[in-house]
């Protein structure tokens, strides 16, 4: 009987981690519904898994950025302008995806006096003040608080700085990061576990009554991000590379954006962007930067979120909106989408300044939060999938395109 427990254990832990994933996923919604109330105490595994993720990427980050720039050998290029083209494109036609499916399925809202904690920014100016602020951060407390702006600032500039040393310090900067990433690649291994905990906590907490009330919003905001993720982001891959663009796409949907759409995070999946990156081929030089910096500004998926919302309530107000203000409406997402935290419902709490465009008053605005914040399980989860694959695929697309490299798009060997 020890025997064959032992080689069933072998068996599952010789399928790949995307089918170990999947497993997790299905046991923890059979969880949710057969008994509902033990949800609570698995729901530790998720918040553990999160956490560990969290606590890396920060360090992560900081370190790859500044040990690859360090290492960057004087006139090898990097192919990180396309790739920073593409994500300001991707964003904005996001937004305008967005605006076109609030046109043809206008959304009617039940308002109430459900308030929503947290204070939005004021504006537009707010934003790039806050966004400004977190770049020259303390380095310690934007490691401590996760600030990715300041990460990135500091990694860049004492990057730059360390070029000039000598080898032995560039060669243990090398090896300091690949000590960190072997620690992820740890973490990574007990997503399984951490995706079990996450599903059924979530599920046996929210259930799934919450969100039939709102079904037409969610399907506009849902269905816009499926036409960006399915159709958008391939013309991009494909003006880029000129070639079928669906292995790419697909491949980062299936193995970024499933953790992705559990951890609720870019900043947590960080990490898994990273070894997909190197799993392809990918220069680290390239999307050591590049994928860090996707996870705090290229945001797609948020705005759709702050758009369809934003529309939704210009719908239910009454207030009309023509194409000018539509257009201006998408462009004013896309910037705000740059300065929403990486985190879980960080694209929510920018909804009341899309909202002033239109003159709708703050107590409105934050009704349409409240609303958002019931949708979120599925609204945030869809939205980080989109934002943090979309990383992956501009990045690929970008550097692929630049280098005329092919990708490796193989599925990863049993482990």
């Amino acid at each position: 009987m020890a025997t064959r427990r032992l080689f069933g254990i072998q068996q599952l832990l010789s399928l790949s981690l995307i089918s170990q994933i999947t497993i997790g996923l299905v046991l923890g919604i059979l969880l949710a519904v057969v008994a509902p109330a033990a949800t609570a105490s698995v729901s530790i595994l998720g918040a553990l898994f999160i956490s560990a993720l969290k606590a890396v990427a920060p360090i992560l980050v900081f370190v790859l950025v500044m040990a690859a720039i360090a290492s960057h050998q004087h006139g090898q290029p990097t192919h990180i302008k396309p790739i920073l083209v593409l994500y300001l494109l991707g964003t904005v036609a996001a937004a305008l995806v967005a605006v076109v499916a609030s046109f043809l399925f206008p959304t009617t809202l039940v308002l109430n006096t459900e308030a929503a904690s947290g204070e939005p920014p004021g504006g537009i100016v707010e934003v790039l003040r806050n966004f400004l602020l977190s770049a020259v951060a303390n380095p310690v407390k934007a490691l401590m608080e996760a600030n990715f702006i300041g990460i990135l600032v500091w990694a860049i500039l004492l990057g730059m700085a360390l070029r000039h040393a000598n080898q032995a310090t560039r060669t243990m900067l090398t090896d300091l990061a690949d000590a960190v990433s072997s620690v992820v690649r740890i973490v990574i291994r007990f997503a399984p576990i951490g995706i079990f905990g996450l599903v059924a906590g979530t599920l046996g907490e929210a259930g799934l009554g919450a969100l039939l009330g709102y079904g037409q919003l969610l399907l506009v905001i849902v269905g816009s991000m499926l036409i960006v993720a399915l159709v958008v982001n391939p013309l991009f891959v494909f003006w880029k590379l000129r070639r079928n663009p669906y292995p790419l796409v697909l491949t980062a949907l299936r193995d970024s954006g499933i953790t992705a759409f559990f951890t609720r995070s870019s900043a947590a999946n960080i990490p898994v962007n990273l070894a997909l990156c190197k799993r392809m081929g990918l220069h680290e030089d390239t999307y050591s930067i590049t994928i860090p910096l996707g996870a705090t500004v290229n945001m797609a998926g948020a705005a759709i979120t702050i758009t369809v919302m934003t529309l939704a309530a210009t719908h239910t107000l009454g207030i009309p909106v023509d194409i000018p203000t539509a257009l201006l409406l998408s462009i004013v997402s896309s910037f705000a989408a740059a300065g929403v935290s990486g985190v879980a419902g960080g694209s929510l709490l920018l909804i009341p300044m899309a909202c002033a465009l239109f003159g709708i008053p703050t107590e409105i605005a934050m009704q349409v939060v409240a609303i958002g914040f019931v949708i979120s399980v599925v609204q945030d989860s869809m939205e980080t999938a989109l934002n943090s694959s979309t990383d992956v695929v501009f990045t690929a697309a970008g550097s692929a395109a630049a280098t005329g490299e092919p990708l490796n798009l193989k599925r990863p060997a049993a482990v």
